[in-house]
């Protein structure tokens, strides 16, 4: 009773509304949830957590184990087979006379139903234990308040009652009454549909309002931090948050990816296919048979023989091994089936800062307006950069670095009284500090074009004057300078003693003294140049989008190997339309000083191209552009709220990493695009070949049962393709999924395989059964007729075996298989178990009871050269096919 009880509380929610919590004093909300400005304890935490629910949404669960039953036991394939297995059962045993009744059909659909339905169960539950796996390694946290100290938490361990800290690029970890804002701008696009962020505000006069979302003093689960920062009380978490009452009211499914709508469109093709086939061979054999019973087991035969079962298996045990291979590399794939769009990207945009260069920015220098080293311009820096709590970027960490390592400075000394967060238009920031004396400074450092425009002073050849144009055009040459040497800089101004003295805002960044200029060093990866040439030699275009100046980015590209590239700013850009932005788009690789929503309208004129596009960054700026690529592309250090737009997360910002990475979902593609392509091609040409004989036969060319045990061993054979190695040349070039191909392959190739079955049959009817048996079919007796009916299926299905078996060595690659590319161990293996396990079966009780007899040994004679003939038939057209088509895969 005791659990029962507290699985009870777990559930109890929240009921107040957000009315309420708008319109009440924080002092009233701490109380109802038991808190404190101080932060609450971990006891106080537990049993909060206990009376008002996790921080979790329901509907992001892993999928209960009955569910993952149903979709692996139910696919269109199997429910095919069980429908079939059932006619067979009324057919074969129900209304079959006793001496007649046989469940071996049966029993042998029914296992490849159970071979494929477990398969593809175990894969899907290896499939979420390795994305649920993956994702643990990338946390989003958020910054709490517990035990009156700042910590960083995991969102899901958050509670009602919590304090919590907001700054720029946060992601908004529960539903939260703000308490203290500074220019706090939410993104709440997910949540409205807005485009433009709106701005929340703590203290303000409550107005009715329409819908919760404009509650101006309450932000939302779901959405994020633009600018700004603040301070709040966590009211709702988890289901009980809007977001999660709106995830519990609207199941949420993705749109499809192309590698999703291929494999549908496949599946629907192949069931067409046998839908027609199956039905065609049932009526030719009822014709000139005459056994319409007999003719409908085989046309049920033929059915399940052309319905690919393990195609759901193949996909999920190539996805998950896809994206166990790429975690090795240092790629975590939060969506499994976004590895084969990232096989598939042949356009990498990145960011500059942090991604072609390294993740440690160096302070190489710290000017005043001379152009002379000086501390005053470092000591004014520090404070800006170390009283600000929106978030540090590596500049801010260089400067405090460097103060703390040439200056002496006591922070206790000052005490800060406000600030004015950065933000991505006006690409500055502030803080207001006063010291002992009570003199107060606003310091602010940004852009020097930003930084150009607030300051009417500057501190130059001693004295503080006027700032002049002629002052302007020397600073900005001095700056120029710097860039060229591939140094990025930022102008720092103050201004003492600023007129207002309680709450300050972007109207008081004026009539500023500019006293200096701060250069940093951001060296280029060691790597990036090799990656990009990587990058390039497998058919990636790589593409610089940077907030950065031309300056900086030509001379970091200069050293990757970017050399000689022209160069489009943001402004150019603002006045094209989009027709003449694609041109541009495609032409050109290095786009500087953009601003987010020119990342974004880049990818997108790329992608209406039809390219196929990822994304690469780690800040703010980015995540519009990822969520807008095929492919966003983030690191594990970056901001929530670009961890959270990214399909993939790279453990080490490294584009080597990417570039495996890349290889590995290629890999991948190439395994599950096997399986599809020879299954389709192999089943077209057996039944083919069926139909023919069918015509020509007096008698079935195999038994159903027969059938159905030859595509049982293919099936256990094909179970290895996942694990099959894949030839360097084919990783060259981004694979797309091309559902036309798959048709086209059918045609091309499966009417190989039929050449040789016929002059197998030929071989058979006229040449071996005759000789064993002692004379034509039409001119033995019963007896007789038997037997030779009996070699003849037994010559077929060794045939049919050996054919379809080693045709996967020969259609895995363009290459001459054995010799110029090797199938894995594993794939050797599985399948040469098979061929011995059909080719013995015959001589086997088993074989005999499914109708089989020995064969002669000059059988394996004939049987050699007709497959000697085929492979080296499949290899000539299968080259006319590749210069025709211009890949086999």
């Amino acid at each position: 009773m005791g659990l029962v009880r507290k699985k009870e509380k777990k559930m109890q929610k929240n009921n107040q509304t957000y009315e309420f919590f708008a319109r009440n004093s924080a002092e009233n909300i701490l109380s109802l949830f038991k808190a404190s400005k101080r932060g609450l304890t971990n006891q106080q935490a537990t049993l909060s957590r206990e009376e008002f629910g996790e921080n979790i949404i329901t509907h992001g669960k892993k999928t209960p184990l009955f569910i993952e039953i149903i979709k692996a036991y139910f696919t269109p394939f199997t429910i095919v087979l069980m429908v079939l297995a059932a006619i067979s059962f009324v057919t074969d045993y129900v209304i079959a006379p006793p001496e007649d009744q046989d469940l071996i059909g049966v029993i042998i659909i029914v296992a490849m139903v159970l071979i494929s339905g477990t398969m593809t169960l175990i894969q899907s539950v290896k499939s979420n234990q390795a994305a649920e796996k993956l994702n643990n390694m990338v946390k989003v946290t958020a910054t709490v308040v517990r035990r009156q100290s700042e910590i960083e938490l995991p969102i899901e361990e958050i509670v009602c009652g919590d304090i919590v800290k907001l700054s720029a690029g946060d992601m908004i970890p529960a539903d939260i009454r703000l308490i203290k804002t500074k220019d706090l701008f939410v993104s709440q696009s997910a949540m409205t549909g807005e485009s433009y962020p709106v701005e929340k505000r703590a203290d303000y006069k409550l107005n009715t309002k329409s819908t919760e979302t404009e509650y101006e003093n309450i932000v939302f689960m779901g959405s994020n931090v633009i600018s700004g920062s603040a301070e709040g009380i966590v009211v709702s978490v988890g289901d009980n948050t809007l977001f999660g009452k709106v995830a519990q009211d609207v199941s949420e499914k993705n749109p499809q990816t192309n590698f999703e709508i291929g494999i549908s469109k496949t599946s629907w093709l192949l069931i067409r296919f046998m839908l027609v086939m199956a039905p065609a061979v049932f009526l030719i054999n009822g014709l000139t048979k005459g056994d319409w019973f007999e003719a409908f087991l085989f046309g049920l035969s033929v059915a399940v023989g052309l319905t690919p079962e393990m195609l759901p298996m193949i996909v999920t045990t190539n996805l998950v091994k896809g994206a166990s291979s790429m975690a090795k590399k240092g790629t975590i794939i939060k969506n499994l089936n976004a590895i084969q769009n990232f096989g598939a990207i042949d356009v990498l945009c990145t960011d500059k800062t942090g991604t072609l260069t390294q993740d440690k920015i160096i302070l190489e220098y710290h000017l005043d307006c001379d152009g002379k080293e000086d501390s005053r311009v470092l000591r004014h820096a520090f404070f800006n950069s170390y009283y600000q709590t929106g978030l540090k970027n590596l500049m801010d960490v260089a400067i405090i670095d460097a103060a703390k390592e040439e200056l002496s400075i006591d922070s206790s000394e000052y005490k800060k009284v406000d600030e004015i967060p950065f933000d991505f238009q006006r690409r500055r920031m502030s803080v207001v500090i006063e010291d002992k004396t009570g003199k107060t400074q606003m310091i602010t450092k940004g852009a020097v074009e930003e930084m150009l425009e607030i300051s009417s002073y500057v501190d130059y050849q001693g004295s503080v004057t006027a700032l002049t144009e002629s002052l302007k055009k020397e600073i900005l040459k001095t700056v120029e300078n710097l860039n060229e040497d591939g140094l990025r800089v930022l102008a720092v101004s103050q201004k003492t003693n600023p007129a207002t003295v309680d709450e300050f805002s972007v109207s008081d960044e004026n009539e500023m003294v500019l006293i200096g200029y701060l250069a940093f060093l951001d060296p280029p990866k060691e790597t990036t140049k090799a990656a990009l040439e990587a990058l390039k030699n497998h058919g990636v275009g790589v593409k610089v989008l940077t907030g950065d100046n031309a300056l900086v980015t030509k001379s970091v590209c200069k050293q990757v190997g970017l050399a000689d590239e022209q160069l489009v700013t943001g402004s150019e850009i603002s006045r094209m339309n989009d027709v003449e932005l694609k041109t541009v788009a495609e032409k050109y690789n290095i786009f500087v000083k953009l601003t987010p929503s020119q990342k974004t309208r880049l990818v997108r004129v790329l992608r209406d191209a039809g390219h196929t596009v990822g994304f690469m960054g780690d800040g703010i700026n980015d995540a519009p552009a990822m969520k807008e690529a095929d492919v966003g592309i983030s690191v594990d250090t970056a901001v929530d709220i670009a961890k959270e737009s990214a399909d993939v997360i790279l453990l080490e910002k490294d584009l080597m990493v990417l570039e495996r990475g890349l290889l590995a979902g290629r890999s991948t593609f190439g395994n599950i695009m096997k399986y599809v392509k020879m299954t389709a091609s192999s089943n077209f040409g057996n039944m083919f070949s069926v139909v023919v004989a069918s015509i020509f036969l007096p008698f079935l060319p195999m038994l159903p049962l027969q059938l159905l045990f030859l595509n049982l061993i293919y099936d256990i054979s094909c179970m290895s393709i996942p694990w099959d190695n894949v030839d360097s040349e084919y990783l060259k070039e981004p694979k797309k999924w091309n559902a036309t191909r798959i048709g086209s392959f059918m045609k091309w190739l499966g009417p190989t395989s039929s050449v040789f079955d016929i002059t197998t049959y030929l071989l058979m009817y006229f040449v071996i059964c005759p000789q064993l048996v002692g004379g034509n079919y039409h001119d033995l007796g019963p007896t007789e007729q038997a037997a030779f009916i009996a070699i003849f299926h037994a010559g077929w299905f060794v045939e049919s075996l050996w054919s379809q078996t080693l045709v996967i060595h020969t259609l895995r690659t363009p290459k001459i298989p054995f010799l110029q590319s090797r199938a894995s161990f594993i794939l050797t293996t599985i399948t040469s178990l098979g061929i011995a396990v059909g080719t013995i079966l015959p001589y086997t009780s088993f074989g005999q009871n499914l109708g089989l007899t020995q064969l002669p040994l000059v059988y394996f004679g004939w049987l050699a050269l007709t497959i000697f003939a085929y492979l080296f038939l499949v290899m000539i057209v299968k080259n006319i096919y590749v210069k025709r088509f211009g890949e086999l895969l």
